[in-house]
């Protein structure tokens, strides 16, 4: 990465409607429905989006440009997305602004420990809320002047979007699931399917998690997971 202040640039003024406007958010989320949440309130709110999906990809945007803010999901395909918030909290140069993310609240204080500002716990769907705590890191020349108005808008992303998530979860249990590959699912779709309310998908997901941490057998729930996975896959869109 190079050294340049990410807020410190030649930046358009933000105003009250438009009040991140100016800066670049890099995602850090493999998941397409909180993905697109993200990308609704960026929209709104003016910032541009980058997006990558694992650290891997977000290490090679990095290599290329320097975003004002970064979000990371602390539950990521290659790795804990902390890794990623202590690296950049360490790199030299300004850091930028990083927020980790999560559905799992109790994350919030190991995210801090390794550098992150603020945390968004998902599900991220007020735009008053977000624009909020991101105008809370700026430095006050990068905030809109004057007063602005505070809405009660909330975004609502597509479903497809969690139709996408349950298929990668289906491609994860293609294959004999190792334990690794348990723990990932059951993270994963935990996030997910707290962000749509599929309470059953969430009960499915707590249930491996719990007998993943007790270094038991999950047949069962894997077998209760893969059964969920279907019956959405099966409407086309899930609920």
């Amino acid at each position: 990465m190079n050294n340049i202040d990410p807020l410190a640039q030649n930046l358009p003024t933000p105003t009250a409607a438009r009040p991140l406007l100016g800066l670049t958010v890099l995602v850090v989320e493999d998941s397409r429905y909180a993905c697109e949440a993200m990308r609704l309130l960026c929209l709104r709110s003016g910032a541009r989006i980058r997006r990558a999906d694992c650290i891997r990809s977000a290490r090679r945007h990095l290599q290329v440009y320097r975003p004002s803010v970064v979000v990371v999901d602390l539950g990521l395909p290659d790795g804990d997305g902390c890794d990623l918030i202590a690296e950049l909290a360490r790199a030299e140069g300004p850091p930028p602004i990083l927020f980790a993310t999560s559905g799992d609240p109790n994350g919030e204080e190991a995210a801090r420990a390794a550098g992150a500002m603020g945390f968004l716990a998902k599900p991220i769907t007020s735009l008053s809320l977000f624009q909020e705590q991101v105008l809370a890191l700026l430095p006050a020349e990068r905030r809109p002047p004057g007063p602005r108005a505070i809405g009660n808008e909330f975004i609502a992303p597509d479903q497809l979007a969690y139709h996408d998530d349950i298929a990668h979860a289906a491609d994860i249990l293609e294959n004999p699931p190792h334990a690794k590959a348990l723990d990932y699912l059951a993270q994963f779709l935990a996030g997910v399917a707290i962000s749509v309310d599929d309470t059953s998908m969430v009960q499915a997901a707590q249930a491996l998690a719990n007998r993943r941490a007790r270094g038991e057998a999950a047949g069962s729930e894997t077998a209760q997971i893969a059964g969920l996975i279907q019956q959405r896959l099966s409407r086309k869109i899930a609920i």
